[in-house]
């Protein structure tokens, strides 16, 4: 069989930074598990995001090189993409069915508006195993669904934090998040998911489901200005709105394919 592919970079204007997201377009019918998996470790990205249109309605799943997520942003802005500008270019809204619910894309004013549930965020004790991955120390650590969140006091702190990351996968999680003030946007963040498969991820989206609750009580605003400072970098701009965040930002095409299997 064969089916297109193509490869987006999210969260970014520009071709070369932000998040590489691999976007198979399936029909109407999803592959086997093992074999969506399988194209996911040969595109060896961070996420390889799969959808298919059924009764008029469209479904999304993300694979990383190593597992299925419950839920990606810079895949589905990445899919997002592709349908308005490659499949659907009539279109400026798109639902698309989900392990996390429903979760729109629309465009705004040039730019794309993710719709996506808040986490659900506990603060927990900095035990032995948080600390054991990082040179620093944060100030508090949280727990959200998938991952951790530990904050730091200063972007500084973020930017030339040292992880081990055979003590960062021992961890029971998808992840830990590293967060901090921004000296120029609301606060920066780092993510490590080794657990997964991903030592480091460019700019992760669905950690910021887990980031903007936070930042917005702390800094009593809900529109936030975020940046991911992975080596490819990323911007983001962010709003809680009740029990949803929307992230907002662009995407580039890098290529475009088929795949054949």
């Amino acid at each position: 069989m064969k089916f297109n592919i193509y490869q987006v970079d999210a969260f970014t204007d520009a071709v070369f930074s932000g998040n590489p997201a691999a976007v198979c377009s399936i029909g109407s019918e999803w592959l086997p598990d093992s074999i969506m998996q399988s194209i996911a470790a040969e595109n060896n990205l961070a996420e390889t995001a799969f959808f298919i249109l059924n009764d008029g309605k469209y479904a999304i799943r993300w694979f990383t090189p190593e597992t299925e997520v419950d839920l990606c942003g810079h895949a589905t802005l990445a899919t997002a993409h592709v349908l308005f500008h490659h499949q659907e270019s009539t279109i400026e809204e798109v639902a698309f069915q989900s392990r996390s619910g429903e979760l729109r894309v629309r465009m705004v004013e040039g730019k794309y508006r993710l719709d996506f549930p808040i986490d659900i965020v506990s603060l927990v004790d900095m035990t032995p195993e948080l600390l054991a991955g990082f040179d620093q120390r944060p100030i508090e650590a949280y727990r959200g669904k998938t991952d951790y969140l530990l904050v730091f006091e200063s972007e500084k702190q973020i930017r030339n934090i040292k992880v081990n990351f055979g003590e960062v996968k021992k961890v029971s999680a998808r992840g830990i998040i590293v967060s901090a003030p921004g000296e120029n946007t609301d606060f920066v963040s780092r993510f490590f998911a080794p657990q997964v498969g991903i030592d480091e991820d460019p700019v992760t989206g669905s950690a910021h489901t887990t980031l903007v609750p936070i930042w917005a009580k702390k800094l009593g605003k809900t529109m936030l200005s975020a940046a991911q400072l992975s080596k490819r970098g990323g911007k983001l701009s962010c709003e809680l709105v009740g029990d949803r965040v929307h992230l907002i930002g662009n995407a580039v095409t890098f290529l475009t394919g088929e795949v054949e299997i």
